[in-house]
């Protein structure tokens, strides 16, 4: 679903509000505008190498429907419930003027790697995606190792799993990765992000090792976030707007879990990063570098002025859709079908509110 086009550009086009079905229409009062997007990405990243999504305009501003094409209908309303909110409501109040946020790492070749940390817009804290099917542990090493020439030794580094390993395999490329990490003098990692997929598997970890364990998919993809809080099976959440269901079940998913939180992207334009970042300035406590520098991931953006970090920081504003990059028609039978396949999607999330 998520494939690229033979020659795949950032695309922008404009949904008439009113030829919409009649059960859409309805759920989108005081939505005036709605748009599709297709963002390339410099990198392959969780397998695609195009994002697209929905986004859409209320008195609240510009808000971002972009659920992943594994997240069935039900799931995926989740987000159009964020959107919708962000779209409708007034910003939270700040409790930050800025927003310290990481670089990322996709799984890539060490060299490119280097390179994305040295370009990062002065980011001193790293995700690197680890444990892909098509990378080994020893190039998940020379990865990690990369990034660490690029920081130097007082630059964070944390790695990101996706749930791929079980207990035993988590245990040993624990041990492993972290050894990559203290190469060049430098710290153990920062947290290791969701290294197996249950909750009690998260546990059996946490209490084998030292790193600090990051729970993301047990938080945004399960049906009580707050599980592997009262399991003691993590030190920090991942939390993210639209698969929490929007800002305000962030904050409270944060406030009654009871432990620090990361504010983190869903690999989202500037339009969805934005409303991550003002989630980030309002919490109470920011104890961890946020995972809200994805822009830099694409080749292009929603705006002429994409949300990107100066000094490793991001300070929360409002996106302007770049109004001269809008099509009215799609440009092939290609863009055609992506866009039609969205609008049946939109419909069926609608169902599932």
């Amino acid at each position: 679903m998520n494939d690229a086009l033979p020659t795949d550009s950032a695309r922008l086009f404009e949904v008439a509000i009113e030829a919409l079905p009649a059960s859409v229409v309805n759920v989108f009062e005081g939505i005036d505008r709605l748009l599709y997007f297709r963002l390339p990405l410099k990198n392959k990243f969780r397998r695609i190498t195009v994002r697209d999504g929905l986004i859409l305009r209320g008195p609240g501003g510009w808000a971002e429907v972009s659920p992943f094409w594994d997240y069935d209908a039900r799931e995926s309303a989740q987000w159009l419930r964020a959107g919708l909110e962000a779209a409708r409501s007034e910003p939270l109040p700040r409790k930050r003027e800025a927003v310290p946020v990481n670089a990322t790492v996709p799984v890539v070749d060490p060299q490119v790697a280097f390179d994305i940390v040295k370009n990062s817009g002065g980011a001193r804290t790293v995700k690197v995606k680890v444990a892909d099917p098509n990378s080994t542990i020893s190039e998940d090493c020379a990865r990690i190792e990369a990034v660490r020439d690029a920081l130097g030794p007082t630059g964070q580094i944390r790695v990101d799993a996706n749930a791929a390993w079980d207990v035993p395999q988590a245990l040993a490329a624990i041990r492993e990765l972290n050894r990559a990490c203290q190469s060049g003098g430098g710290a153990d990692l920062e947290y290791v992000e969701q290294p197996c997929a249950t909750v009690e598997e998260l546990a059996r970890v946490r209490q084998q090792v030292s790193v600090r364990i990051a729970a993301d998919e047990s938080v945004r993809r399960a049906s009580d976030p707050l599980a592997v809080a009262r399991a003691e099976a993590a030190d920090l959440v991942i939390v993210k707007v639209q698969p929490l269901g929007g800002a305000k079940r962030l904050i409270d998913v944060v406030a009654r879990a009871g432990l620090p939180a990361v504010v983190s992207s869903a690999l989202d334009s500037s339009v969805g990063l934005a409303r991550g970042v003002e989630c980030a300035a309002a919490l109470d406590e920011l104890p961890f570098a946020c995972g809200l520098a994805t822009a830099q991931m694409f080749t292009a953006d929603v705006t002429k002025t994409p949300l990107r970090p100066v000094g490793g920081m991001i300070a929360p504003r409002e996106i302007e859709i770049d109004e001269a990059a809008v099509s009215f028609l799609p440009h092939s039978r290609g863009e055609a079908a992506h866009l039609t396949r969205w609008l049946d999607r939109l419909e069926e999330m609608v169902h599932c509110l």
